[in-house]
């Protein structure tokens, strides 16, 4: 068993045993988009963990090799270098594709532009666009807790089974829909705070995080399988509940930085441009990813028009986009639930009575006043799946957490002692009953009807809402 898994460590990272430069950790496609993507790998010294449980990086160059599956129409990026600024990633902004295509890339790479090797394929597929009523599906998850799934900690269990060194085993049965558009990680991509005996302050220690995170061959194979939106939450940018204040390590600044180092979110070159965005999808879809960490009040505030989760600026934007958009469906993604319900001992999101609810609370009446339709929230964050319906009647689903490891199970309901709607005013159309990882699934047809599936960690369909949009 453990020559299989070495077998298959090295097959993923597509070397041989006597190279000296790996990229252990894959390659990604994040941000697709109609016509471009951003490409990114890390080059290693190794093709594996070491002691310390992150992998070492290596100085070289690299590009990415793109094609539609043949040979007949290449694109070639320029070289870039992996340094270690950069934490030796490279990411490369790719423009000039076309629409709704199925893409292949591979990573050239080579200590320099003469001694170079080829990695295995990868995919992404570039998006319908505006114009477009192609039907369109994508896959969401978060709160992976690496950790959790490793070690254990408190009174959770670690992952047992014999395949464990191979990653988290809800990524096979997302496998089976490899022909999505995209997927999102919703936050929670890595845990800087557990487990406590290492936890990550400093800069190369938050760096191990996502190493060891994105090494397991597993996520390596299911991150070039498709296109990839990420988000970040409490965990992969300070601590749990974290915000702005206090001087706890690691500090915000650098908890924002690190994010955008490791994920390809935002261009290189336009390294400070805001993590909250918008994109068109198809004719019938938008998303819009929020932001809730980085202009977020004090948790400790007392809630009122003042205390903001998004930003002043974030807010307004969320605004006026919606309002501009003319897609039949309108999904905002957000890393924290606004319906719920939740454990209201919490103060950190909008569901709590002690947390952000003015903000949300307002903002849902400013859909009504508006009259902007077709809003659905799929939420992460909470480590269960449900779907629920606020009483203005706007609908959120949340994906739960990928591993069974880092799940809860016997969550709070409405009517429940302790939630946040002890009253009974959200109507909870199923919620997960146990322990349970998984993901969910969101299809919109040529027709505009729009299917949301929650599937658990064995790729059983526990729930499945389909609604037509209401014009």
């Amino acid at each position: 068993m453990k020559l299989l898994l070495a077998c298959l460590m090295l097959l993923v990272a597509g070397q041989t045993s006597g190279a000296e430069l790996f990229h252990a950790q894959g390659e990604m496609a994040g941000e697709p988009g109609v016509d471009s993507v951003l490409l990114q790998s890390r080059l290693t010294a190794a093709d594996r963990p070491n002691e310390q449980r992150g992998i070492t990086g290596a100085p070289g160059v690299a590009r990415f090799v793109l094609d539609r599956g043949t040979a007949d129409t290449t694109i070639t990026t320029p070289w870039a270098r992996a340094e270690s600024a950069n934490d030796f990633i490279v990411r490369q902004l790719v423009r000039g594709l076309n629409s709704d295509i199925r893409y292949r890339y591979r990573l050239e790479f080579g200590a320099n532009e003469t001694q170079t090797q080829m990695g295995p394929a990868r995919w992404f597929r570039t998006l319908p666009g505006a114009r477009s009523n192609s039907r369109l599906s994508f896959l969401m998850f978060n709160c992976m807790g690496w950790g959790q799934y490793m070690d254990g900690y408190g009174n959770r269990q670690p992952y047992d089974g014999p395949d464990k060194m191979l990653g988290y085993p809800t990524l096979v049965k997302m496998q089976a829909y490899a022909d999505s558009h995209f997927f999102i990680c919703a936050g929670d991509c890595v845990y800087y705070d557990t487990p406590k005996q290492a936890i990550a302050r400093k800069l190369p220690e938050l760096r191990i995080k996502w190493q060891q995170q994105f090494a397991m061959p597993r996520l390596v194979q299911f991150v070039g399988s498709m296109g990839s939106f990420w988000m970040k939450d409490d965990h992969d940018f300070r601590y749990d509940d974290g915000d702005r204040s206090g001087t706890t390590e690691p500090l915000p600044e650098l908890g924002i930085r690190v994010f955008k180092e490791q994920m390809p979110v935002v261009p290189r070159e336009d390294f400070d441009r805001v993590t909250y965005r918008t994109a068109r999808m198809a004719k019938h879809v938008q998303l819009w990813f929020l932001e809730g960490r980085d202009y977020r009040s004090p948790n400790e505030m007392p809630d009122g028009p003042d205390k903001t989760m998004w930003g002043v600026e974030q807010r307004t934007w969320l605004q006026r986009t919606l309002r501009e958009s003319d897609a039949t469906w309108k999904l905002i993604v957000t890393p924290t639930p606004m319906v719920g319900p939740d454990m209201d001992k919490k103060r950190d999101n909008h569901t709590n009575s002690r947390g952000f609810r003015h903000e949300g609370t307002q903002f849902f009446a400013w859909l009504q006043q508006t009259g902007v339709r077709n809003v659905v929230l799929l939420t992460g964050d909470r480590h269960w799946q449900y779907h629920s319906i606020h009483p203005t009647g706007v609908p959120e689903f949340a994906c739960g957490s990928l591993s069974r490891e880092n799940a809860v199970g016997d969550p709070p309901g409405p009517g429940t002692e302790g939630s946040t709607d002890p009253q009974r005013q959200v109507d909870q159309k199923f919620v997960s009953s146990k322990q349970d990882g998984g993901f969910l699934r969101v299809v919109v047809d040529e027709k505009a009807s729009l299917g949301i599936e929650l599937i658990n960690q064995e790729g059983i369909i526990l729930y499945s809402n389909e609604s037509t949009p209401r014009l």
